[in-house]
């Protein structure tokens, strides 16, 4: 696989991956002389378009020809007009949009050789070596199966004078690398695929919008959505909406479930509850290999449980509408990277795929992933589902193990052991919210309550921060006190932006030990990480803090440390990305206007820099990157140059609310409409507390039920390892005082302990934070601005800076 690889090679779930070059350095122009073509095939999914444009960009910024392949296989067999070449200012504007701006379409005549000699003859005319690939299994492994004939094809064009001897030497081999574009998630070797976020947020939105009309009327409803193959849609929205049952293709129901389903949704409607939702994937089957449809379910609940039954598919309606911030995020950066693998290519490197691992981009071979994602069909074919289940990795595993957990969940009654003795653990586990309000807080509440009751303990859930531990607002909550939790954003047991120390340890202390507290889960942004730390330095004067801790990090700002991602940072993004769209909208037929956005994120640029990737902002100023008047006196010549010359009409510029006490938003609107007058209007607008609202992502909803269903087994545990004789809990090791984070792919506790030295606690930062490094470059190269340099090295955060000082 070539040098790098060889330097770069590991394993994720049995499947080769490369690291990909993101974030390191790339001279521009470095490429000059090299063509390459980007096609889009099969099925359409949101965030193609980013993709096409990542790729023209990055393409460009290296020096290539790039070329647009309309139509798919379709139009490099008829060549013509449907061959064209791309240009900087014609990826303008497309990002946003859903679908495919270049068209896709099925071919037959692709799959015979004639069709491939036609396409072969074509891309030979412009000098085309290099094809970027978006599409689906079916469509990478055509693309593999030309790259495989390319010589017989060139030397058949040849022997019938249709190429030159000079063009048969210069195309004498071609280099493929894909890019999955799918909103079924159905490809092995990637955690997502591009359109599948996309996909669920029109899910969860129908979802959402037909458990209003469902429990008006009492009615049940199911739901049939995509996924003929793969469950994954199915599975992660009935996560995401509290379904009462999913059916999917790769785990299907035991014998008898008809009436285990009637049970549980009798169940439902026993304990208060108006609605019920069953959520079916369209590729649904019994065990026996039998299809279930959504009007068998349907049919099933009328008959046996009279519940007034309608059933909804979803259809199209899921490949439709604009791409989340997420599949613009993607698809940016596996577009980028695409072009990067391309261009380190030798004739003898095998085609790849550019995947997501975690937070990195990485290449993975194209034909051992296309063959795993077929074994995962034939395993089920076979009904050996188990084997289906762990080919589709290890999200799709977690995912699933969550959902079986909850479904088998039932209200506690009295929980008794074989003799009959009540035996509830008589402990009581604490939740509570600290810090500012952010989009999945309440569907961790709900995962922590459910898990934490049908274990036995009592859970309290303290409202409105330390001011309800204080002041006596401190109520146990019940089964059906958090139904329907998932779905609303903000924090539903209150919140404040607050620190335990502020209010006195030893307040706190003695309000925790008057509770008879045995385990605090607390959710929330910076303030949480920062009380819980505080609490648990305080061990050895204070008895009551000697409990097990967990914080989940739930912040917009995605400023805490120990995780990659925080909850309510992708429902911001989101939030954000819709508000630009709108923004920029808002100019059409307004000629050349600029727009100055101010973000919320304190002193942490993430937002400001990810929603700038996915709004197509020609800059984002963050406090961790600096910058100055120099800086600012080059984006405005940039957009001059931008508007004038390339004919782009609007312009976008986001800065982090904290980003420069000195260049305010104030400051830097007043000097762009001042040094662009004559070329350029500008606008300012502060966006506020518009990015902590709306409703939950589907990300933010599963991954808050992960995250509290996991706190909970690991609070037990460390209740249970530190349970006294005389039944007091003494839990006073560092381990049992933790910060739950993803890292990777990984969910870890993390002792706060080990935090402590890799936090900057003036500005509430971490002082290492992986997005600076690989996304900062790309931003900078999609905009187009002159004499980059594609690396992170000249990135340092202040934090940096000020200890080179001290050096």
């Amino acid at each position: 696989m070539g040098e790098h690889s060889r330097e770069h090679l590991s394993r994720k779930d049995s499947i080769w991956i490369q690291t990909g070059r993101e974030g390191q350095e790339l001279d521009a122009g470095s490429a000059t002389g090299k063509s390459l073509g980007v096609f889009t095939s099969g099925g359409d999914s949101q965030g193609m378009n980013s993709a096409v444009r990542a790729v023209v960009r990055m393409g460009s910024f290296l020096g290539c020809k790039v070329y647009y392949i309309k139509e798919g296989y379709q139009g490099m067999v008829d060549g013509g007009d449907h061959i064209i070449e791309a240009s900087w200012a014609s990826s303008s504007g497309i990002m946003q949009k859903g679908g495919t701006v270049i068209g896709s379409a099925r071919c037959a005549d692709f799959r015979q050789r004639e069709g491939r000699l036609k396409a072969a003859k074509n891309l030979i005319d412009k000098n085309i070596t290099n094809l970027v690939v978006i599409g689906g299994d079916g469509s990478l492994t055509g693309a593999n199966l030309f790259r495989q004939e390319w010589n017989s094809l060139l030397d058949e064009l040849k022997a019938t004078d249709r190429i030159t001897d000079e063009q048969r030497k210069s195309c004498s081999s071609i280099n493929i690398v894909g890019m999955v574009g799918s909103i079924d998630n159905d490809f092995c070797g990637t955690d997502m695929t591009i359109g599948t976020d996309s996909a669920l947020h029109r899910i969860i939105e129908s979802v959402d919008s037909i458990s209003t009309t469902a429990s008006s009327h009492q009615r049940a409803f199911v739901l049939e959505v995509m996924g003929r193959h793969c469950g994954y849609l199915a599975l992660v929205a009935a996560l995401a909406t509290e379904a009462d049952w999913v059916l999917i293709p790769e785990c299907p129901p035991d014998k008898g479930w008809e009436k285990t389903l009637c049970k549980k949704l009798s169940a439902e409607r026993e304990m208060g509850l108006r609605l019920n939702i069953v959520i079916i994937a369209e590729g649904a089957i019994d065990i026996e290999g039998n299809p279930i449809t959504a009007n068998m379910v349907k049919d099933l609940i009328t008959n046996e449980l009279k519940y007034d039954t309608r059933v909804t598919v979803l259809g199209h309606v899921q490949r439709g509408g604009k791409p989340t911030a997420f599949d613009r995020i993607l698809g940016a950066r596996m577009g980028a990277e695409a072009v990067l693998a391309l261009m380190d290519a030798k004739p003898d490197t095998p085609a790849c795929v550019v995947s997501l691992d975690g937070n990195q981009t990485v290449r993975v071979p194209l034909m051992e992933c296309v063959e795993r994602t077929k074994s995962v069909q034939e395993a089920m074919n076979k009904k050996n589902f188990q084997e289906a289940v762990r080919l589709r990795g290890k999200s799709f595993q977690n995912n699933l193990a969550t959902y079986l957990r909850l479904s088998k969940l039932r209200p506690p009654k009295v929980m008794c052991d074989p003799t009959g003795q009540v035996c509830s653990s008589g402990k009581k586990l604490a939740v509570m919210n600290i810090g500012a309000p952010a989009c999945g807080a309440n569907a961790a509440v709900r995962s922590f309550v459910r898990f934490a009751l049908t274990k036995g303990y009592t859970v309290l859930g303290i409202h409105d921060s330390f001011d309800g531990l204080l002041y006596g607002d401190v109520k146990p909550i019940g089964w059906t006190d958090v139904h329907g939790w998932t779905c609303q954003g903000g924090s539903l047991l209150g919140t404040k932006k607050c620190t335990a120390a502020r209010y006195g340890l030893d307040k706190v202390a003695e309000k925790l030990k008057e509770h008879d507290i045995s385990g605090l889960l607390i959710i929330g942004g910076f303030e949480a990480y920062h009380s819980a730390l505080q609490m648990a330095e305080a061990r050895s004067k204070y008895d009551a803090f000697c409990i097990p801790m967990v914080v989940i990090p739930c912040t917009i700002s995605n400023n805490v440390p120990g995780t990659d991602f925080s909850l309510g940072a992708d429902t911001a993004l989101n939030e954000i990305a819709d508000i630009c769209d709108r923004i920029k909208q808002s100019a059409t037929g307004t000629k050349r206007r600029v727009f100055i956005v101010e973000v919320m994120g304190g002193y942490c640029g993430y937002l400001a820099t990810m929603a700038g990737l996915a709004g197509g902002a020609d800059a984002a100023y963050i406090y961790e990157d600096p910058f100055n008047i120099t800086n600012l006196r080059d984006d405005v010549v940039h957009l001059k140059n931008k508007i004038i010359q390339l004919g782009v009409q609007r312009g976008l510029i986001l800065r982090n609310e904290n980003a420069n006490a000195n260049y305010t938003t104030d400051f830097i609107h007043q000097m762009f409409s001042e040094e662009g007058k004559g070329s350029f209007t500008c606008r300012k607008n502060v966006l506020g507390h518009m990015q902590q609202g709306g409703v939950p992502s589907p990300f933010d909803r599963n991954y808050g039920t992960k995250m509290a269903s996991k706190a909970v087994d690991y609070m037990i545990t460390k209740v249970e390892e530190n349970t006294t004789e005389d039944g007091k809990i003494k839990s006073c090791t560092k381990d049992s005082a933790v910060l739950l984070g993803m890292c990777r792919r990984q969910l870890l506790f993390t002792p706060l302990e080990d935090l402590r030295g890799i936090t900057d606690f003036e500005k509430r930062l971490p002082k290492q934070q992986w997005w600076l490094s690989l996304v900062r470059p790309l931003l900078r190269i999609m905009t187009k601005h002159s004499n980059e340099t594609y690396r992170a090295d000249a990135i340092l955060t202040n934090v940096d800076l000020e200890d080179d000082d001290n050096a």
